[in-house]
């Protein structure tokens, strides 16, 4: 099984692609799309969608795994959710089999222990994909336990 795992945002929408083949976890590719502030939002949407559209073309995932988002008062959540919409619009395109997954959810799936904090995440997921350095950015990071937890439970 490949399954793509995705942390949703506007400026960065964190990827990470990972490998099932029985029972053994390969990282395959991780990282992010990122978009400019100073781009008029409909263009940064766009961007999300051509460069997500490319890398399922590249991976050609069977499955996807979502953060669901969850509700701030700030001025971005607008925006937030709007990349969110793109992001499974495009997965949808794909015929991809999605899963959501809030963010207590996703670290009691990886580490054990649903209030673990980024650190207690991120060693969870390089030990379980048996890398030796911290993937980067830590939206990256996230993508990549995000990924795991939708193998974990699919």
């Amino acid at each position: 099984m490949r399954i793509i795992g995705i942390d949703p945002g506007l400026a960065r929408v964190g990827y990470g692609i990972i490998d099932e083949i029985e029972g053994k976890k390969k990282m395959l590719d991780c990282g992010i799309i990122e978009t400019k502030s100073t781009q008029k939002e409909e263009k940064r949407l766009l961007e999300i969608s051509n460069d997500l559209s490319s890398i399922i073309k590249r991976w050609n995932p069977d499955s996807a795994a979502v953060e669901k988002f969850f509700f701030y008062r700030s001025s971005s959540t607008i925006s937030v959710v709007q990349a969110r919409g793109v992001i499974m619009m495009i997965l949808g395109k794909y015929d991809l089999s999605i899963k959501e997954f809030p963010p207590m959810q996703i670290k009691l799936a990886v580490t054990g222990f649903g209030h673990s904090d980024k650190n207690e995440v991120l060693k969870s997921v390089m030990n379980e994909l048996n890398i030796s350095s911290p993937p980067k950015p830590d939206d990256a990071a996230d993508a990549l336990a995000i990924a795991l937890t939708g193998i974990y439970l699919l």
